[in-house]
């Protein structure tokens, strides 16, 4: 690893204190390599395979909302792992959506769901998946390879 230097003011360093106490840093250049990773993590590869975790606001009664987001969902079965619905108040509720397959994929179904009027604070966000290399059976002789868990796209 390099070592630098860096000059900020004192709010922004207050923010990062406060990122470190939320994310869990023991110290500043552990907060700030978390942070920058974060931002700078490279635009996916829309063949690459990924889990999606897709979340996002809506009032179910607005325009049948309650009808059409698990419609899309169904449509898109073979690509949903999961879905979790919290109701909020009495008219709305947040949504999850966990998605898997190529990112392509993964980022049209989330954009179908967020474009439907009466859905807000729609986020999608990618865990990069690479197959594991080593092809193995359970005792079946059914040989296959998982996806793990990657570190970047």
């Amino acid at each position: 690893m390099k070592r630098i230097t860096i000059t900020l003011d004192d709010s922004l360093l207050a923010e990062i204190d406060s990122h470190m106490e939320v994310c869990g840093a023991t110290n500043r250049s552990e907060a700030i390599r978390d942070l920058v990773a974060r931002s700078l993590s490279p635009k996916a590869p829309r063949d690459a395979q990924c889990i999606g975790v897709a979340s996002y606001a809506l009032d179910p009664g607005m325009r049948d909302l309650g009808l059409k987001v698990p419609k899309v969902r169904q449509d898109h079965h073979n690509r949903v792992a999961a879905a979790l619905s919290v109701p909020v108040d009495h008219s709305s509720s947040l949504e999850v959506t966990v998605l898997k397959g190529p990112v392509g994929d993964v980022e049209a179904i989330a954009n179908t769901l967020f474009l439907e009027r009466g859905v807000k604070h729609g986020r999608l966000t990618l865990v990069p998946l690479a197959e594991d290399g080593t092809a193995h059976s359970h005792g079946d002789g059914h040989m296959h390879r998982h996806l793990q868990i990657a570190d970047r796209f």
